[in-house]
């Protein structure tokens, strides 16, 4: 039994396998099946950052200096919404994918 194990220790040593998964994923474009968009009123935009913090995916920017002061990866976001819930203006409406041009 003690060489069986002895082994097969030898033989994961020379796998160097890190985990149970060994496969390495590339970004691709997640936006293309999104149902709901995230549409920004700058207007009332306050620029406090709390749809950057929240954002699961990190696709939200927010640039102080900027008039469009909310930048959105929309090649890379999901619809989730989250960011429209946690927004303390309100600022943020989620808008069907189908009616924006």
């Amino acid at each position: 039994m003690q060489k069986q194990q002895e082994k097969h220790t030898e033989k994961s040593k020379s796998c160097k396998v890190f985990g149970p998964v060994a496969t390495v994923f590339g970004s691709s474009n997640t936006g293309s099946w999104r149902l709901l968009r995230p549409v920004v009123n700058f207007g009332e935009c306050i620029k406090c950052g709390t749809c950057e913090r929240y954002c699961p995916v990190n696709v939200v920017e927010v640039h102080e200096d900027k008039d469009e002061c909310v930048a959105i990866d929309l090649d890379y976001c999901k619809g989730c919404g989250i960011c429209a819930n946690e927004c303390p203006r309100k600022c943020i409406a989620m808008v069907d994918e189908r009616s924006v041009e």
